[in-house]
């Protein structure tokens, strides 16, 4: 015998087919309440959708450390032989719930670690850069990739104007443009934190961080053409992939490994690393392996565990600090904010962000609030009554020293911090002579859609200050030459 169907407060109902009428052909009654109920539900099951990483997969599983990066942070997550309960999420940015995954885009690549000492939040990307380096243009930035308030049509002149009038974007543009800005999975790609973190010690010395998990499952991607056709006849491929394969016992994982520069190595160092859009130099800082991050287990409910999960770059556990990376101290705020706006007030009780350690905080009310703590506890702080108060402890000698007066103004130059000199660098060294055609191609199929002369004047002079041999490709490509 199956389980009766019941309303939303477990009371059994008579028909899940028929409507409470005046007759059958009367009007339906108001009272029917379990009627009222289904519709007004299904009015409201939809949450706002992110303004950005719109559409995304996700699942969990786990951070397994088998090297030894205690001298660096005393974060619990990080000590060796530690393994900690996480999920995943990855995403597409600019497009929409309903977009295709094969789009060219960027790809979130989002990580919620439970500890024992609280949640830790990565935000990071499958690339280790970003188009802006300061919160101020990033509104903009994200405009400019979604769609025209008069047509409703996503515009790559918009793209082009905004990209060569920021000549800061041409390192991620290089990125978006190449092989790996559309990959073939999400399994096939890799993560990174692209901001630089600071990592303390129990001695309190400070290091600052960057991470990166390099797929095991080898780097692959779409060409533009096969993601053009994949979009039309799969457009959820690397949702299904990434069900499929868990689903099959086929767990993605990745090497998590980060790069180290000492604390008062940055000052002095070639390029500044907080900013966004510059890497630091792997002959530089090598990296270091720390463990592995695989996913084992598919959500079991899609809204609750992957829609719902909220990601924030202000999870923060002690061994781990900001930078003054000012993206990353812009989106300290910016995440938090919009999931209260997006799922409600009390969005960190939802069961996918509880954390899994004991939470002793002095919020309470908001909308759809359903944990309190005991009412022997009191409501404020500081408090004579053994309510719990703050340690100084977990001050850790973490920060920065800053002086001057306030002022909107770029970071200060290093000696090799132009806009223009890593995209050089990764279009010469990294790619080959194959990838080098490609991204030539890419970018000429892109141009090739709507931009008009005057930024395409522009555009020549954006791709020759990365190379002139690439802006001379692209032109060809185009006819142009």
């Amino acid at each position: 015998m199956t389980d009766p169907s019941t309303t939303n407060a477990g009371i059994p109902v008579e028909s899940d087919e028929h409507s409470l009428t005046q007759g059958d052909l009367g009007s339906i009654a108001l009272h029917d309440h379990y009627l009222i109920e289904k519709m007004a539900q299904f009015n409201r099951e939809r949450v706002p959708e992110r303004v950005v990483h719109a559409k995304g997969s996700g699942a969990f599983g786990h951070l397994e450390i088998t090297g030894d990066v205690s001298t660096y942070t005393k974060a619990s997550l990080f000590q060796p032989g530690r393994t900690t309960p996480m999920v995943a999420r990855f995403s597409t940015v600019a497009g929409e719930q309903g977009s295709p995954d094969t789009w060219r885009d960027p790809r979130g690549f989002a990580l919620k670690f439970y500890t024992d000492e609280g949640n830790y939040d990565m935000v990071g990307n499958n690339t280790p850069v970003f188009f802006v380096r300061d919160p101020m243009k990033f509104q903009d930035f994200i405009r400019s990739q979604k769609r025209m308030p008069d047509s409703g049509l996503r515009d790559h002149n918009m793209q082009w104007d905004f990209w060569t009038l920021s000549p800061e974007s041409a390192h991620q543009v290089m990125w978006l443009m190449g092989d790996r800005g559309i990959p073939r999975s999400y399994r096939t790609m890799d993560g990174f934190s692209s901001h630089t973190y600071q990592w303390i010690n129990e001695a309190g010395d400070r290091f600052w961080v960057r991470y990166h998990f390099k797929t095991n499952q080898g780097i692959d991607f779409l060409t533009q053409e096969d993601a053009d056709s994949l979009a039309g006849s799969d457009p959820d491929l690397h949702r299904k992939d990434l069900f499929d394969a868990i689903g099959e016992g086929n767990f993605p994982s990745w090497s998590f490994e980060v790069q180290i520069v000492p604390f008062a190595e940055a000052e002095s160092y070639r390029f500044n690393i907080f900013d966004l859009t510059k890497t630091i130099s792997q002959k530089d800082y090598p990296r270091i392996p720390v463990g592995t991050l695989t996913l084992d287990e598919n959500p079991a409910n899609f809204f609750a565990q992957v829609e719902q999960a909220a990601f924030e770059p202000s999870n923060l556990v002690p061994g781990v600090f900001v930078s003054p990376d000012k993206m990353l101290l812009g989106r300290v705020f910016s995440y938090a904010d919009t999931h209260r706006y997006r799922i409600g007030t009390n969005y960190a009780q939802l069961p996918v962000n509880a954390p899994r350690s004991p939470v002793h905080s002095y919020s309470k009310d908001g909308s759809m609030r359903y944990g309190w703590n005991d009412p022997s506890m009191p409501v404020y702080a500081p408090n004579s009554y053994g309510g719990p108060a703050a340690d100084p402890r977990y001050t850790d000698g973490k920060g920065w020293a800053a002086a001057g007066e306030q002022i909107r103004a770029p970071y200060e130059l290093h000696p090799e911090d132009d806009d223009f000199g890593q995209p050089g660098t990764l279009y010469r060294e990294v790619l080959d002579d194959a990838a080098r055609a490609r991204l030539a191609h890419n970018i000429a199929g892109h141009l090739d859609d709507g931009v008009t002369d005057e930024v395409l004047e522009r555009v020549w002079v954006y791709l020759g200050n990365v190379d002139v041999d690439l802006s001379t490709a692209v032109q060809k490509e185009l006819g142009v030459l």
